[in-house]
């Protein structure tokens, strides 16, 4: 396994509504990108603010499209979005690869730039292949779920039956996009190819994408499964 460097970026984490650190590497990011408003999208929203990556971009005046499928949960977006709502688009829909409900066509109903700032996918599933349909619109950052818990040297895209996708074939997949990875704060942080010499990291971490992976999600996996192991053994034990 490559020798782990972790992202420069980490030390910039640090949590409003996100769940990862990731509203305070989004903070930076932006930063170093010169961007103080713009446009993000983040789906499946929940209600915006629980484990959001975009809300606080909300409150700061950025524009939005937030997509959720979940009725009762859009509900809650409708109230916690209401404040903000010359600004924000709500769509209910449960966001696909392709078709009706695909990114590109749930996006061109909105006013939304094809060039805009920040995608946020985590929709515990098809991420990668929502991802790949993508084909109009090109944001500048985009972070994207992946399942922490596979190895960075082993492929895995996501199916019907096993969802989910790994590090190395998402990465893969960002590079062929024209993205290239610049963190892995719990979700993985891809930064449009165009745009990455603004951000000033070192050249160790963009010459080797798998040397970003944070193996703490591997550890916790393991630990995870250990202990998962050691209640099923007590609980054994205790009908004998």
């Amino acid at each position: 396994m490559t020798k782990q460097l972790i992202s420069s970026l980490h030390k910039y984490r640090h949590n409003i509504y996100s769940q990862n650190g990731e509203d305070g590497v989004i903070e930076e990011v932006m930063k170093r990108l010169e961007i103080n408003s713009g446009w993000f999208c983040e789906f499946g929203a929940w209600d915006g603010k629980h484990l959001s990556n975009t809300f606080h971009l909300a409150e700061q005046g950025w524009k939005g499209v937030y997509i959720e499928g979940d009725i009762d949960r859009f509900k809650d977006l409708q109230t916690n979005s209401e404040k903000y709502k010359d600004r924000l688009h709500l769509i209910r829909e449960y966001v696909t690869p392709s078709g009706a409900s695909s990114l590109d066509n749930l996006l061109s109903i909105t006013t939304i730039p094809k060039d805009f700032e920040l995608l946020s996918i985590d929709i515990d599933s098809d991420d990668y292949n929502v991802w790949a349909g993508l084909e109009y619109y090109s944001p500048l950052v985009v972070i994207i779920e992946i399942i922490g818990s596979i190895p960075p040297d082993i492929e895995k895209i996501s199916t019907l039956s096993s969802p989910h996708s790994s590090f190395k074939s998402t990465v893969s997949l960002g590079k062929e996009k024209g993205y290239q990875l610049i963190g892995m704060i719990g979700n993985l942080f891809f930064v449009r190819d165009d745009m990455v010499e603004k951000l000033n990291l070192p050249n160790t971490e963009l010459m080797d994408s798998s040397s970003l992976f944070d193996p703490s999600w591997l550890e916790a996996s393991v630990s995870k499964t250990i202990l998962s192991s050691l209640k099923s053994k007590f609980s054994k034990m205790l009908k004998v």
